[in-house]
């Protein structure tokens, strides 16, 4: 090997053990950074020419490796929106384009990925992580109360409006008109028909009308209808004894209920292409004179009322995220917490994670390498679990940091006494020539 080879093989070198330093500064000043993946530095020997006889001069080449899926260690956080990923997976973010308003952010039209599920909420309501990044996640659509998995949008939980909870029970409670009152055959009005609001899955309002027909002998039919429709959606065979009380009930179609001391009741089914689902419709207790009765002989009966199990008004108390990515408004009604689902958070995964390029605020852009991200909820197709009320932490160990800092800056020092011995050498070479 030449001098000059020598010279030249030195200072890539110092270049490979600087681009070294780089590594270990990043690792080591980032040691406290929520969701910072620390890396690692490959050396490459580059050979010049080589014979089975003669070696001559190389070089050598530093590169950055990454890790960017690397677990780091999980700890809890007073913040209860904070998230952690256990696992494999990455929260798909935005961030600002610099043309934001005070009210209103736009955002680039690059997708990031991050692992720093610092997420807290902003004066807008968007959940915006420690680096200014907001949180993607599939939002509930407010006209049907289902989850949009189609489209990816920053989450926003300011002005939520409550959404009816769905009707699953109907009580009804009524006097009918005596027996003796009402010709058979013939339907009744005022007491014993009685409309009430009952709300679909998607908080949506639809009206049940229930009504009473006399087939004599204290016996009746009971027929639901849903929103006006030119006919029942079932009906129900009702028979009272000489007391007034329900002694027995037979749903269209089934068979009679006489068993005293048990529900009453009937069903309606599931409205088809309809958010509706199946109702239940309760008349009291069998044998009971409290819920649904008949008057005694001669009387008129009184005014029917009908309630549901739909709670439709809250107050909104906060915001909370499930262990599955559900992202849940809470609202208080006198002594009942109903939380409704206003979004989802699912992950990116990645055909090879440590190929993603790193760009500011441990954030991350899918490249050629990378593959494109594919969404999945946290748990399913090999996805990670997310770890609500906690911080994934810095993958940077101090220990092994400061061991290989010592031993680049030995590395560092040998390569530059290599190029000041080799610059010894040519001087003595010079003085040879005067």
């Amino acid at each position: 090997m030449s001098i000059f080879g020598a010279l030249n093989t030195a200072v890539s070198g110092l270049t490979a053990q600087a681009h070294a330093f780089t590594d270990i500064s990043n690792n080591i000043s980032n040691s406290q950074t929520v969701g910072y993946k620390a890396t690692d530095t490959d050396f490459s020997d580059y050979v010049v020419t080589s014979t089975d006889a003669e070696g001559t001069n190389g070089t050598v080449r530093a590169t950055t490796a990454y890790q960017n899926e690397a677990q780091g260690t999980i700890t809890s956080s007073t913040n209860a929106l904070a998230l952690a990923i256990s696992g494999r997976g990455f929260f798909s973010v935005d961030e600002e384009d610099g043309s934001s308003t005070s009210t209103t952010p736009t955002f680039q039209n690059t997708a990031y990925y991050t692992r720093n599920g610092d997420f807290t909420a902003d004066k807008s309501g968007y959940l915006v992580n420690s680096s200014n990044e907001y949180l993607n996640g599939y939002a509930v659509d407010p006209s049907t109360g289902a989850l949009n998995t189609k489209t990816l949008q920053p989450i926003n939980v300011a002005n939520i409006a409550f959404r009816p909870t769905e009707t699953t029970t109907v009580t009804e409670t009524a006097n009918l008109p005596s027996d003796a009152a009402v010709a058979a055959g013939t339907a009744t009005a005022g007491a014993t028909n009685q409309t009430t609001t009952v709300y679909d899955s998607a908080g949506k309002e639809h009206s049940l009308d229930l009504s009473w027909t006399n087939n004599g002998n204290s016996n009746w039919t009971v027929s639901a209808t849903l929103d006006g429709a030119a006919t029942p959606s079932t009906t129900a065979t009702v028979q009272f004894d000489s007391t007034g009380a329900l002694s027995s009930i037979t749903p269209a179609g089934g068979t009679a209920n006489t068993t005293g001391g048990t529900n009453a009741s009937f069903s309606i089914p599931a409205t088809a292409g309809s958010a509706l689902g199946a109702l239940t419709v309760n008349l009291g207790q069998i044998g009971s004179t409290s819920a649904t009765t008949q008057a005694t002989a001669g009387g008129a009966g009184a005014v029917t009322t009908a309630s549901t199990d739909s709670v439709t008004s809250g107050t909104y108390s906060g915001v909370t995220i499930a262990s599955d990515g559900s992202v849940l408004a809470t609202f208080e009604n006198n002594d009942t917490e109903v939380s409704q689902l206003v979004a989802k958070v699912p992950l990116a995964m990645f055909a090879s994670p440590d190929s993603l390029q790193t760009q500011d605020g441990e954030a991350f852009t899918a490249t050629a390498q990378s593959g494109a991200a594919n969404f999945t909820l946290a748990g399913e197709n090999g996805a990670g679990n997310l770890e609500t009320s906690s911080v994934e932490n810095s993958t940077t160990d101090l220990d092994t940091d400061l061991s290989k800092l010592i031993t680049a800056q030995q590395a560092y020092g040998a390569n530059a006494k290599v190029v000041t011995t080799a610059n010894e050498l040519l001087q003595t070479a010079l003085a040879m020539k005067q």
